[in-house]
């Protein structure tokens, strides 16, 4: 038996490959066992030529690294100056060639100097005569659109974004609601959806992405029967709309406006309200929870704010009293919630703003701001900013001011001169939080009503934004959508929004062109016999308009009124003189013994009497035998001698 070898490890080179040691390993006579694996032999380097060619790489790893790439940071700082030092010399040029052009117009030009022209302008002539030198042909006349406007006013709308304080205000679209004030309005979070209410009683839901160009709601609803739309509000999930009307009984539907729940109405006769399971008196306002999408919040006449559950609204989840400074009821004009959810803030009808702690008990005001406004006017709003430090209130005095809830002793800013006609015009913060905005009504002598918008910090008037022969009374600025919806006094809705930096909204329905009316569609089924009779065949209509005009000369399918006709009757119509007995009577008997009716009537009687006394026949007869002698008064010739009865008494 030959002897076993020992098994060769081998050592790892310094660049990772495997070298197989070649000296052969004695037997260890102590060992008593042999030597495991193959031999030395059996490890011979292969040619791999054959093999990398048909796999289609180089190599086994066996090429070198590619040589790492040095960067020297010197010569590409004196490349990047170079380069900045070239574009210097080009502008230099621009500019001397606009300047030399300024001068040699001026020369040449007699009258007022033309306006000066861009750098652009110059730079593409001086490049077109370099290229040819033939004549230019005459340019087009150009008329500016919207995109024009845009590009001249770039730069104004750069530097008002960089202030915070840019509105997109550039283009309009008008919404008609009806002919009375658009008191209500409302934008869900997603900017999908707007709904508005009027004074008519109606409530209108417009769908962005569902409307054409002509601009029209795909359904109008009448909630509350005949009393008017005083607020309206998208719950946070854009699923459920809170109603305000004039009742004393809020109202919830979902987004497509089919009823969902309505509060139930207190009992008022008693004087308790805390003791009633809902308002006895008409709503004036509401809103709903920030942050929980089942709580909403209403405010009465009834001098209490109550806080309902969607699901449960046979009873309120709490209540609220606002009193006035003498411990009398005071009534809430309008309520919200602050950014959080933590307070539930009101504006009362005696001036003063009453704010509760929504995680305590509703027995104390947290936050009370007496003579706020003027007492006896309704304050028509109250909102928080975004950062939730300060609260604004539109006042029924013509002023709007701006609190801060750290020290609600006095305000921070109050602007007046701030006319309104209705008790729902309102106020609001921009997106950004840095300008507050509100609506007036114009008085006499003015054109129209304005959209007036305020710097937070300096209260100074930024902007406003005219609204031609209308009252303004809702307004809203949209965070997402980046538009402006206005309600105006004459059933409108104006929708202002920037071509560039507004997104969707009144934007989505400009374009799409409008829908074909139901009139002009083929209502009918058409149905197809192709082995039928010529005589039963149907003509296959080529068009609708062929098809109403044919329809338009059938009587029948027409509906045209019936022709007047002459004096025969025909087709089961009677004539003016007919064959009827009443038609028979006043043609031969009225109008033949046709009796003068001007003469006197008593004459007319007693020119029968001969003729009834000779020839009796109707009544005479059977009154013959019983009949009295009738006895005359003798005739009095004297006409100056009175009755016994009117004579007076001699004395």
């Amino acid at each position: 038996m030959p002897p076993k070898k020992a098994i060769a490890f081998g050592k790892i080179g310094s660049f990772g490959q495997l070298s197989i040691s070649t000296q052969p390993v004695t037997k260890s006579e102590d060992s008593g066992f042999g030597k495991f694996g193959k031999s030395d032999e059996e490890f011979r380097v292969e040619p791999t030529a054959d093999v990398e060619r048909a796999m289609g790489f180089q190599g086994f790893g066996k090429s070198k690294a590619a040589p790492v790439k040095n960067f020297d940071l010197e010569s590409l700082v004196e490349q990047s100056k170079q380069v900045a030092r070239e574009r210097e010399r080009n502008s230099l040029k621009v500019s001397g060639a606009v300047n030399s052009v300024e001068v040699e117009a001026a020369e040449n030009v007699i009258g007022p100097t033309p306006p000066p022209q861009t750098t652009e302008s110059i730079v593409t002539e001086s490049e077109e005569n370099k290229i040819s030198l033939a004549p230019k042909k005459p340019s087009k006349i150009t008329t500016r659109t919207h995109s024009d406007d845009e590009d001249v006013d770039s730069s104004d709308s750069e530097d008002d974004d960089e202030t915070g304080t840019y509105i997109p205000a550039a283009l309009e679209v008008n919404l008609n609601h009806g002919t009375k004030p658009v008191s209500a309005l409302s934008v869900d979070h997603s900017g999908a959806r707007l709904i508005s209410g009027s004074v008519d009683y109606d409530v209108k839901l417009w769908d962005f992405a569902g409307m054409s160009s002509s601009l029209q709601s795909f359904r109008t609803i009448r909630p509350c029967e005949s009393h008017p739309i005083l607020d309206l509000h998208y719950s946070i999930t854009g699923d459920a709309i809170l109603i305000i009307s004039g009742t004393a009984q809020a109202k919830v539907v979902d987004r497509d406006g089919y009823e969902k729940a309505e509060c139930v109405k207190g009992d008022q006769y008693i004087t308790d309200m805390a003791r009633t399971k809902g308002h006895i008196a008409s709503l004036m306002g509401g809103c709903w929870h920030p942050r929980d999408k089942q709580e909403f919040l209403t405010c009465s006449q009834d001098g209490t704010c109550r806080i309902w559950n969607v699901e449960d609204v046979k009873q309120h989840k709490g209540i609220m009293k606002s009193r006035s400074q003498n411990g009398l009821r005071a009534a809430p004009t309008s309520c919200t919630y602050s950014r959080d959810g933590n307070l539930i803030a009101c504006a009362c009808n005696d001036g003063s703003i009453q704010m509760w702690d929504h995680r305590k008990m509703f027995v104390n005001t947290s936050v009370l701001i007496r003579n706020a406004h003027q007492s006896g006017t309704e304050t028509s709003s109250i909102v928080f900013a975004y950062d939730g430090r300060n609260v604004a209130t539109r006042g029924g005095d013509s002023t709007l001011k701006l609190w801060d809830i750290r020290q609600p002793k006095s305000p921070v800013h109050s602007v007046g001169d701030l006319f309104s006609r209705f008790s729902m015009t309102n106020c609001a913060f921009s997106p950004n939080d840095r300008l507050l905005f509100t609506g007036t009504s114009f008085q006499k002598g003015e054109s129209g009503g304005k959209v007036v918008f305020l710097d937070r910090t300096t209260f100074e008037r930024v902007h406003e934004i005219d609204v031609p022969k209308a009252h303004v009374v809702r307004a809203l600025w949209h965070p997402k959508l980046n538009q402006i919806i206005v309600g105006a006094g004459d059933g409108n809705i104006h929708l202002y929004y920037d071509a560039a930096k507004s997104h969707n909204g009144a934007k989505l329905c400009l374009g799409k062109p409008k829908r074909i009316r139901p009139h002009e569609m083929m209502s009918t089924v058409r149905v197809i016999t192709p082995h039928a009779l010529p005589m039963f065949r149907e003509d296959k209509p080529r068009s609708t308009r062929r098809a109403m005009e044919k329809a338009r000369k059938d009587p029948l399918l027409s509906k045209q009124p019936d022709l007047p006709i002459g004096n025969k009757g025909s087709g089961g119509r009677v004539a003016t003189s007919g064959s009827t007995l009443s038609s028979y009577i006043v043609r031969n008997l009225g109008i033949a013994s046709r009796i003068e009716d001007e003469g006197n009537p008593r004459e007319a009687i007693l020119r029968h009497a001969s003729a009834a006394a000779a020839n009796p026949y109707w009544v005479s007869p059977a009154y013959s035998k019983t009949q009295p002698k009738p006895i005359w008064a003798p005739e009095n010739n004297d006409g100056d001698e009175e009755p016994d009865a009117k004579k007076g008494k001699l004395n």
